[in-house]
């Protein structure tokens, strides 16, 4: 059996949670690494992303770097980007990461462009 670090268990137990309180809505997924910020709205069960933002988009490329006000935007552009695909409701997914900083600026971005949760 794989031995798994701490944040991979938090991983683990977090999605878990979630699967069990989700009831068809789709999940915020969302990734952080030292450079970037990632987001992406997944309908798990068709098992598709219905939409998806992340500072490597080519218009957020150049000016943005792993600070609160890019993770802010790309909260933003997936709010926007759900409104498109009919999506209001959504099961937020910290992916592990602890809800402060940069993932807590891009869910509360993302609260204020109109997604519930």
């Amino acid at each position: 059996m794989a031995h798994l670090t701490p944040f991979q268990k938090r991983r683990q137990r977090v999605r878990t949670a979630l699967r069990l309180r989700a009831a068809g809505r789709p999940r915020l997924s969302v990734h952080r690494s030292g450079r970037h910020i990632y987001a992406q709205l997944i309908d798990d069960a068709a098992g598709k992303t219905l939409a998806a933002a992340s500072t490597l988009d080519k218009d957020l490329r150049g000016k943005t770097g792993a600070t609160a006000e890019a993770a802010a935007e790309v909260g933003k552009r997936l709010a926007d980007a759900a409104k498109k695909a009919g999506v209001t409701q959504v099961v937020f997914d910290r992916g592990g990461f602890l809800f402060h900083g940069r993932i807590k600026a891009l869910a509360d971005a993302a609260r204020e462009g109109g997604l519930e949760f």
